[in-house]
């Protein structure tokens, strides 16, 4: 899998979502590298975005009716 973003136009937000999350969970994440990091802790900033994003478009599909 790559780590790109699929909106070139959307990194810049979607790092700050990141770091957004990440922060919101705990998880100590900064710029540049996060070797010291588990991959639990990784795992679980991932997970949350999706899951964030998901309900985010599950309110806006509800809007939408």
């Amino acid at each position: 899998m790559s780590n790109r973003t699929n909106v070139p136009e959307a990194k810049s937000a979607m790092d700050r979502f990141k770091y957004e999350v990440a922060s919101e969970i705990g998880v100590p994440l900064k710029e540049g590298y996060n070797g010291d990091l588990t991959s639990r802790q990784n795992g679980s900033v991932g997970g949350n975005m999706v899951r964030k994003m998901i309900e985010a478009q599950e309110r806006a599909m509800a809007n939408q009716r």
